[in-house]
């Protein structure tokens, strides 16, 4: 009823958008335009791979741009999408990124310039033009997975006329610092080298909790011919950092488990084993080609080496009566290669004066992963747990990491073609047809399942076709209405290609249905209205039992109905706003925890930031974050509240290249609990900070 509701209220938007007779008209796009301090609903989303206006893609999506990046302090993913309509974050581990879209929970939906980024790390920001956020099952442009909807980023490129340095620093109030650089050197008439570098010591309000990272982005970019250009990039990374994976939860009388309070900062771990380290080398080649004015094409080759090993003692138990702790633990080590080839060929014609934009796509992929995993062993209770009295800090028993539970490696191939055309119907009518093909092949080495009558090894074959349909009305120029149906699958290996067993090899792909209607409205050329409302529909998953991380439990399917707005652009000249809410209603559907709610999806999100031009050199900003109650996983047994974190900031221009800027978080200094991994595994918020930053640009 709550999602027919929502369907009503968008259809009631749209006509009286459809019948107001005051709409600004704005011209259409006919090329590519990428976005660069512009919100506009007319520029490009790379993320499509067709040249097709932001405003004529029939979902819901969110553009973050460098410039909102670097005036809001971001520095990881998890900061950006605290601001985006429709997600929440998961906590991940303390070792990685981890998002809710749409009440899907993923650790691999995450692509680079539209090319498969999926290994298990916190992805920096210091070379990034822009965030691309599509809401919605997306198999059709991106293959498997991407179930509740996919973040691309869009990394900086050489500029071919332009000489250019710029630098940042920061420090925060922590002790957290960061400086990065960009800097674009022109190589004769026709190419450029841009390097982006960064560097940063982490810190936070959590005791033990500190780490340093850095990396190194060198690209080149050539004109070989008018019609043919030419990108290579390289990039290393490197991260090392404490992993911390929160507070436990504990019992209240009359109602489900709450996080244990008043002690935001106390490290639930051992300080000095809790350790993540990732190195990772990047390399990509794009060849971009224009045959003629209506048909170009494009091929992406990309290989990427990941090497992470983490390990961590984390809370698994906290009983307040008799004022103890568990404690589990384990290391973990995984070594994967990525080979991704990805052509495109975009072609614009006209039949019978009706005009196509043709898209023809097909991506070849190879991942080779090896992954292990050692238990904790503790002496004083010979179990992989230990359960002690609570101190704070902690008094941890000797232990290691030394009881193997898992050896396996993975060989992965896919191979998928795609088309789809943009068919304009007439001036005010659009269909969007579309289907994906994909092949997708794993095969496992179970090594500890290796004896004389087994030989270790799964496999399966999956042959998915998912598409991809969207109908657009545009009662004006600047405006329109739009419903779309699309599907996708994740294959029963996991995202990560570790669940593939004697059990699981039997079963059929997961799969996820999108309905969802729309509008999109530029108010005026700077300033777009987008509304959604939706229904995912997701398939069979597993979740983790909640009393034994290490029982894996099946869950016959869960939906999600949902709502949201998004307002982004210019108010005035000199006065910026970016406000999104979502309301999300998932429930678990079918097996044990039939009706419950869908784990880590708050129904309620709002985020706003707006920022005001006071005169030529200075500017104030502020921003406030809602996130609703929530239950930490299907089981529905531990409920964290809600939260509203106030920020702010002020920019004062020094010179026409050097600014000052100052964020200020958690203005009223709130108790708070952004995310969780698992029912004793929350995080706290930080308390009120302020971050410092000078940028100098050459």
């Amino acid at each position: 009823m709550k999602f027919k509701v929502s369907l009503l209220a968008t259809t009631l938007f749209a006509s009286s958008l459809s019948a107001g007779p005051a709409l600004a008209q704005t011209a259409a796009a006919t090329d590519t335009v990428t976005v660069i301090g512009h919100y506009l609903s007319l520029d490009q989303l790379n993320a499509v791979k067709t040249p097709t206006p932001i405003i004529d893609v029939p979902q819901s999506l969110s553009i973050i741009t460098e410039e909102q990046i670097e005036n809001q302090a971001f520095t990881s993913i998890g900061d950006v999408l605290r601001f985006t309509p429709g997600l929440a974050v998961s906590q991940g581990e303390g070792h990685r990124d981890a998002i809710i879209i749409r009440g899907n929970q993923t650790t691999a939906d995450f692509f680079l310039n539209g090319v498969r980024d999926d290994v298990q790390y916190y992805r920096p920001l210091y070379n990034i033009e822009q965030i691309e956020i599509l809401r919605g099952s997306n198999a059709l442009l991106f293959g498997r997975g991407g179930g509740g909807g996919v973040i691309n980023r869009v990394s900086k490129e050489p500029v071919l006329d332009e000489r250019f340095t710029g630098l940042t620093a920061s420090v925060d109030t922590f002790g957290s610092a960061l400086v990065t650089a960009d800097t674009n050197l022109v190589a004769g008439a026709n190419s450029a080298f841009r390097l982006n570098a960064f560097a940063e010591e982490l810190n936070n309000h959590r005791d033990a909790y500190e780490g340093t990272r850095f990396g190194v982005n060198p690209t080149f970019g050539t004109e070989l011919t008018p019609q043919t250009s030419l990108v290579l990039s390289y990039e290393y990374l490197n991260d090392d950092r404490v992993v911390d994976r929160g507070v436990p939860s504990v019992s209240v009388a009359g109602g489900p488990d709450v996080p244990l309070e008043g002690f935001n900062n106390t490290f639930f771990g051992s300080p000095d084993r809790n350790a993540t380290r990732l190195e990772a080398n990047i390399l990509r080649g794009r060849l971009d080609h224009s045959f003629s004015d209506r048909l170009r094409g494009n091929l992406t080759l990309q290989y990427a080496d990941y090497d992470k090993i983490y390990q961590n003692l984390y809370p698994a138990g906290f009983d307040q009566g008799a004022n103890t702790v568990t404690l589990d633990g384990y290391r973990d080590t995984t070594t994967r290669q990525n080979l991704i080839l990805q052509g495109n060929l975009i072609a614009e014609f006209d039949t019978g004066g009706i005009g196509h934009t043709l898209l023809i796509g097909a991506e070849y992929g190879d991942q080779d992963t090896a992954n292990a995993r050692l238990d904790s062993f503790f002496g004083v209770s010979n179990d992989d747990r230990v359960t002690i009295p609570f101190t704070d800090p902690l008094n941890i028993p000797a232990f290691g990491f030394v009881v193997p539970v898992r050896d396996r490696e993975s060989e992965v191939s896919f191979t998928s073609f795609y088309i789809q055309d943009q068919i304009d119907l007439t001036d005010n009518f659009k269909l969007i047809l579309g289907a994906r093909l994909d092949r997708f092949d794993v095969s496992v080495l179970d090594l500890r399942a290796v004896s004389p009558t087994d030989d270790g090894r799964r496999g399966r074959v999956d042959d998915e076709i998912s598409p991809r349909f969207g109908f657009i009305y545009k009662p004006a120029e600047n405006v329109s209405i739009y419903a779309s149906y699309s599907e996708t699958f994740l294959p029963s290996a996991g995202d990560q290609f570790l669940t593939l067993s004697t059990t699981t090899e039997d079963i059929r792909p997961q799969s996820f249905e999108n309905r969802e209607v729309g509008v999109k409205w530029d108010i005026h050329p700077m300033l777009s209205l987008t509304v959604a409302a939706f229904r995912l529909e997701q398939g069979l998953f597993t979740t983790v039992d909640p009393d034994d991380a290490s029982i894996v439990t099946t869950v016959p399917g869960s939906t999600t109905d949902g709502f949201e707005v998004q307002i982004i652009g210019d108010l005035t000249d000199n006065w910026f706003i970016s406000a999104g809410y979502s309301y999300l209603d998932g429930e678990v559907e079918g097996g044990a925890f039939d009706g419950n709610r869908s784990r880590q999806t708050p129904e309620n999100m709002l985020s706003l930031w707006t920022q005001y031009q006071v005169n030529d050199r200075l500017a104030i900003g502020g921003g406030a974050s809602y996130q609703d109650e929530y239950f930490v996983g299907e089981d529905n047994s531990v409920l964290v509240p809600d939260y509203v974190r106030l920020d702010a900031a002020v920019f004062y221009d020094l010179s026409d290249d050097t600014r000052l800027q100052l964020n200020i978080e958690n203005l009223l200094d709130e108790d708070y609990f952004p995310d969780a991994h698992s029912n004793d595994n929350i995080s706290t918020g930080e308390p009120l900070n302020a971050r410092l930053t000078v940028r100098h640009r050459f």
